[in-house]
Formats: C-alpha cells, structure tokens, sequence
C-alpha cells in the first residue's frame, strides 16, 4: 500500500510497540492522532476514514477534523529512531542515518529510499571534490616551492652575472685611462721633437779630434728611440 509506515525491519534496535500504526502496523509516518490517543500514519488514516467514520483500534467515532498531530513526547521518541542507510552501497563505509523531527510539535519524517540514495551520492561526491581540492591544493604548493626555488637561483645568477659586468666596466675604465696616458706621453715626444728638429746644427770642428773616449748620448737619436719604444706601446694597447 503506498505511502504506509516504515518497515519495521528497516530500524536498528527496538521499536516502541506505542510508534507503530494501528493500521498498517509498521513505524509510523508523518503520524496523526485521535482524541482516544491513538496514532496513524497520515496516509492510513485519510484513507480508512474515506469508507468509514470510527477508530480503527476501538471503534469510537472519529472524523478528519478531530485528527492532530502527535503530542511531543512519542514524537520525541519517534525522532530517535536509526534505520540503516539504503543507499550504503555507494559508499565504501556505509552509515545510520538519524533523521531529525520536523514540522509543528516536532514531527518526524523518515527519508524514503529515494532521498537516502540521494544523501549517499550527495555525500559521496562531497568527498570527491574535498579529496580532489586537497590534491589541488598540496599540488599547488609543491609548485609553488619550485618556483620559488628556480627564482632564488635566477636571483643568484643576475647577482653574479652584474658583479662579472662591474668588473668588466672597472678593466675598460683602467684600459681607457692607460691609453689616454699613452696618447698624451706620444704627444709630448711628438712635441720635443719638432723642437730638436727646428734647433741650429752646431758647426764641425776641423781640428783632429782627441782620443776616443765614450760619446754623448745624442739628444735627437735619444728622442726618436723613445717616440718609438711609445709608438709600439700604443700600438699594442
């Protein structure tokens, strides 16, 4: 019959006989009472009075508006009932479900099969994407350090690549300085010599020259060694 209670093989542990319809006689769902404290599943109830007009339990006169819903203490104790999880199979550890009263005066509305499969798939691809957001996550931060890593060593190359240009720069500024010493000392003898050049060259003497002794340094050859000694200087600098 659809919409009767729950089986009551579906429950985990014993069931209070006082939570079960007295017409179907299985746990009850969405319950109602009747002034004589008698408890029906919704369902049941509706469709018994269709045809008749008494308690199913003990015959008294009962009609659909004298229905209510079911006092807080045996919802209380309804609302504590455990049936194992008919969608369990998909998941490697399967789970009791405790499904929490709802509604006026805390009624109480087991998930059908349908809604239990549902929660397991839920709860399933729940986990898929936390394992997945974890692996991202952990995957990130290994490629974070690598990068980081390869940073600090480019960090280091540029580092020793600009001390090697320093270098550089200080052996190019000393060669400068040194050829510009060079040009200058080339232009001081290239100087000197246009002076000898343009000096009076002293007569020869016609007397018979004394006995060879060591000779003076001639001025003018003396200048033209070193204007060439400087020449090649400059030359291979």
């Amino acid at each position: 019959m659809k919409g009767m209670g729950y089986d009551l093989e579906r429950f985990v542990g014993y069931v209070n006989e006082g939570l079960l319809c007295c017409v179907c006689r299985a746990v009850l769902e969405d319950p109602l009472q009747a002034p004589c404290e008698h408890a029906f599943c919704s369902s049941c109830i509706h469709a018994w009075l269709l045809h008749r007009s008494t308690c199913p339990e003990d015959r008294l006169p009962l009609d659909v508006a004298a229905l209510r819903p079911l006092h807080r203490y045996p919802c209380t104790r309804l609302s504590t009932g455990h049936i194992p999880c008919t969608g369990g199979y998909l998941r490697r550890d399967p789970s009791v479900h405790e499904y929490p009263p709802t509604g006026p005066f805390h009624r109480n509305r087991l998930l059908t099969k349908k809604q239990a499969e549902l929660d397991c798939k839920v709860e399933e691809v729940r986990h898929e994407m936390e394992s997945r957001l974890d692996s991202q996550r952990r995957h990130m931060v290994q490629k974070e350090s690598l990068l980081k890593s390869e940073v600090d060593d480019l960090k280091g190359q540029l580092s020793r690549m600009m001390s090697d240009v320093r270098v550089l720069l200080g052996a190019e500024r000393a060669r400068k300085q040194e050829l510009e010493r060079a040009e200058l000392e080339k232009a001081e003898l290239l100087e000197l010599l246009k002076k000898e050049g343009l000096r009076p060259t002293p007569p020869t003497p016609t007397a018979t020259p004394p006995a060879e002794g060591p000779r003076k340094p001639n001025p003018r050859s003396s200048a033209l060694d070193c204007i060439k000694r400087k020449t090649n200087e400059v030359a291979l600098i």
